[in-house]
């Protein structure tokens, strides 16, 4: 799946989700040590408790991140 991120650095998430569980995330853009971070750490967990713990994080004042794009992208594929 491709998810078109809003209001972050990321232009988009492309992402593979098999039986709940993360099988790849890839951020287009954004700050590349975060983001690569980010998908190391989440690959192999179950969508759902990722977007438990990534939902709502912001990023300074915006209203929304990577981390919480990568939770909406995630809500949408399952």
């Amino acid at each position: 799946m491709s998810y078109q991120t809003v209001g972050v650095c990321a232009k988009r998430i492309d992402l593979e989700v098999e039986d709940g569980i993360i099988k790849d995330v890839k951020f287009v853009g954004g700050c590349a040590g975060n983001t690569l971070g980010i998908s190391k750490l989440v690959k192999g967990m179950k969508a759902e408790e990722v977007i438990e713990k990534l939902e709502g994080n912001r990023c300074g004042a915006k209203p929304t991140s990577c981390p919480d794009q990568l939770a909406k992208a995630l809500k949408e594929t399952l």
